[in-house]
């Protein structure tokens, strides 16, 4: 695991596994960028599913970066892991790699905001604040 720790705080982690399907590549057979970001938000939301935490459509993207690092093909094999890094008063920011056997091949973030009906940023309930957090 090369993702940082605190060790402080036991922050949960998500472990997601996949493979490279046709339509995540290019014409080159090598992974399209946005393919990063599916794979990252999908673990996103299994993280939220195993925490009990509610929907995630209240929770639009504000940043989103990926390193990549190492080719991905059609059909290979991958493991993502996705940490939240941070938790604020309104957002979360979440690290994560995508890595096949044991390979980091795209080292990404993004950070999401807690938004009321009109859009607006609102304060993370206190439990979901603490279930992100690890406390």
């Amino acid at each position: 695991m090369l993702l940082p720790t605190r060790p402080d705080v036991a922050a949960p982690r998500q472990v997601e596994q996949a493979r490279v399907a046709w339509v995540d590549t290019d014409a080159g057979g090598r992974i399209h960028f946005t393919a990063a970001f599916r794979w990252a938000e999908v673990t996103e939301t299994a993280l939220f599913r195993r925490l009990g935490l509610p929907d995630q459509g209240s929770y639009p993207r504000r940043v989103v970066k990926a390193e990549f690092l190492s080719v991905l093909r059609f059909e290979d094999e991958l493991e993502v892991e996705l940490v939240p890094e941070r938790v604020g008063t309104t957002s979360i920011g979440y690290v994560w790699e995508i890595r096949r056997h044991g390979e980091v091949c795209v080292r990404g973030s993004h950070t999401v905001v807690h938004v009321d009906d009109e859009g607006r940023p609102a304060p993370l309930e206190a439990g979901a604040r603490r279930l992100l957090s690890g406390g």
